[in-house]
């Protein structure tokens, strides 16, 4: 099939739009699509896209032959890219901007980190306007570390129109063999927000490696697959698919591929097959996942007869990196139900009651410096020295000035130091010169 080039992409001068009926399908603009986890879940949640922007050459070709998706390939910030005055309008904006920033197994560098791609996104749902945003991100971000940035986030999303609203949401909970949590944020106009309720875990015992994928590894004749499958009676450790920097195709850090081994999973690399018929026990030589498996462990389906473009290490890489389809097809068809105002109306709404760094906000609203003592009042279950944690991590991400007044410190809050789309900003540079790297 001849899918046109679409790196140097022509735009119409307005945003698709779909027919108007019950069966209505949704646009949707995804920005770091990867190579289409999140896109396959949201496409069968009833969404289709508009455009979709991909850093990675490789991911976008593995997107585009399977879904047909429009995707603009480079970094999502370059103005060469892609226009998001193009498409107000959309009804979700969507995105899984780079984890690395946030990553535990990381150095959680955030806003000094030029990947962190999460207050630009949140930028241009000022110019989007869309009816909807989903973005997602490693449990790191859920962290006490970025209580000041959550809290920036969801202020910023305030003063747009929109109710914003995080959740951890773990892969196990809806069918996919792995507990990956991921860090979600949900936010509309009231109105539309109003009708939202985040999914609920599916009723029933997890889905287990050795269910997901026992007819694969039985698919070669394989005469101990049955009794494999009976020892992995568990749900795996999170997929690690890792960054361009570091690593190649195995299954992660030592304590996840500790975790592999209790399954009967070698996690030092990836097959290019299954087990055959005269493969060994697993109890002697345990296999290794194909790429396939790892697919299948992300919640790929076989139905679904997705094939991943580049070598293994790329295609693992892509595997890894993604969202799985399942988890946001529930949350896709969430959104989309409020959209519609299909659901019922809760009882309360998110928002200022959503506090998660109070001595940030005292900092952020405060017209004058704060000393300690009235910032530890503003942060009602902290003391002092939880206080003078909290604003070290404020720090990291914000300028914060200190003055002195009487003998007493006092605090003000200065810019934030995080990318919003500064044409001058130092990411600009880095990107361009890593490009390779940046994942």
């Amino acid at each position: 099939m001849h899918h046109p080039d679409v790196r140097a992409p022509t735009y119409d001068n307005k945003v698709p739009k779909t027919p108007s009926s019950g069966d209505q399908i949704l646009s949707l603009v995804e920005a770091c699509a990867g190579a289409g986890g999140q896109s396959l879940g949201l496409h069968k949640a009833g969404f289709k896209h508009s455009i979709a922007i991909e850093i990675d050459e490789t991911a976008a070709d593995t997107l585009r032959s399977n879904l047909e998706v429009d995707v603009a390939v480079g970094d999502v910030a370059d103005a060469a890219v892609w226009d998001p005055r193009l498409y107000e309008g959309v009804d979700l904006f969507a995105g899984g901007v780079p984890c690395p920033p946030f990553s535990a197994a990381g150095k959680q560098l955030g806003t000094s980190d030029e990947r962190d791609l999460f207050a630009w996104a949140i930028e241009q749902v000022a110019v989007i306007r869309p009816g909807a945003v989903m973005l997602e991100n490693v449990r790191g971000l859920s962290a006490p570390r970025f209580a000041a940035y959550r809290q920036r986030i969801l202020d910023r999303l305030d003063e747009l129109g929109y109710v914003g609203e995080w959740k951890l949401l773990h892969a196990a909970d809806f069918g996919v063999p792995q507990l990956r949590p991921r860090f979600v944020l949900v936010a509309m106009p009231a109105d539309e927000m109003r009708y939202f309720h985040w999914p609920e875990p599916k009723s029933g015992p997890r889905v287990t490696v050795g269910e997901a994928l026992h007819d694969l590894m039985a698919a070669d004749g394989w005469e101990y697959a049955d009794a494999w499958s009976e020892m992995a009676a568990d749900i795996g450790p999170t997929l690690v698919g890792g960054s361009k920097k570091h690593g190649g195709a195995d299954l992660g850090p030592t304590r996840a591929k500790a975790g592999w081994a209790k399954l009967h999973i070698d996690g030092r690399g990836i097959a290019d097959s299954a087990p055959n018929r005269t493969s060994p026990s697993f109890r002697t030589v345990p296999p290794r996942l194909t790429i396939e498996m790892a697919a299948r462990i992300q919640g790929w389906q076989a139905e679904d007869a997705y094939e991943f473009s580049g070598r293994k290490t790329s295609q693992y890489r892509q595997i890894g990196n993604a969202f799985p389809p399942p988890v946001a097809r529930v949350v896709g068809e969430r959104i989309r139900d409020a959209l519609k105002h299909q659901s019922s109306v809760r009882s309360e709404l998110p928002g200022a009651m959503d506090l998660h760094d109070p001595v940030y906000r005292a900092l952020a609203r405060s017209d004058k410096p704060l000393s300690l003592d009235e910032l530890v009042q503003a942060y009602t279950e902290g003391s002092a020295s939880a206080v003078e944690q909290r604003l070290a991590a404020i720090r990291r991400d914000f300028e914060l000035h200190m003055l002195e007044d009487g003998g007493v410190t006092l605090y003000r809050l200065g810019q934030f130091k995080g990318f919003t789309g500064q044409e001058d900003h130092w990411r600009h540079e880095l990107v361009s010169r890593f490009k390779n790297r940046v994942s």
